[in-house]
């Protein structure tokens, strides 16, 4: 599948909004609970530093990125990103796109280290992609994410300098 990741406009809400809720409707890697709503997904994309899509040939959005600040003040140099790819579309390295892709935004928006701070430990596909990357497992919180089952998962929190 051949994409292309571009900044976001605002006609890519809906299809960002139905894509980031799929991974929180999971329950299994992002810590929100709430899904978004058009109001509030519109409120949350654009509080972001950078915010990208990709899409597919036919302009579809299919995978999506949110780059903010990780911290304030000495930290603020520090960002952090989370990323989404539409469950029909798994497999065929959106993911990785969506990822080489902020790193090189998040050093253009003045940031020097991109971390992320609770990788789900079962979540081997985008582990083996950080690492493939370049990314350092800082170590294990155990038991730092509970999953949509009531159940605990360990995470591991990833950097990447940039």
């Amino acid at each position: 599948m051949s994409v292309s990741v571009v900044q976001f406009n605002n006609n890519d809400l809906p299809q960002m909004i139905r894509i980031w809720n799929e991974v929180v409707d999971e329950g299994i890697a992002f810590p929100q609970e709430q899904v978004l709503n058009p109001h509030s997904g519109k409120s949350f994309f654009n509080a972001q530093t950078y915010c990208a899509v990709a899409k597919n040939n036919y302009g579809d959005v299919v995978g999506l990125y949110i780059l903010h600040p990780n911290n304030v003040g000495r930290c603020g140099h520090i960002c952090n990103a989370s990323y989404a790819v539409s469950k029909d579309c798994r497999g065929h390295h959106i993911g990785e796109k969506l990822v080489v892709d902020s790193l090189k935004q998040a050093k253009h928006q003045g940031f020097r280290i991109l971390q992320f701070n609770a990788v789900v430990e079962s979540n081997v596909y985008a582990r083996h992609l950080y690492e493939k990357l370049g990314f350092v497992q800082l170590g294990t919180i155990p038991e730092g994410f509970r999953m949509k089952d009531g159940t605990y998962a360990n995470i591991c929190p990833y950097y990447h300098t940039l």
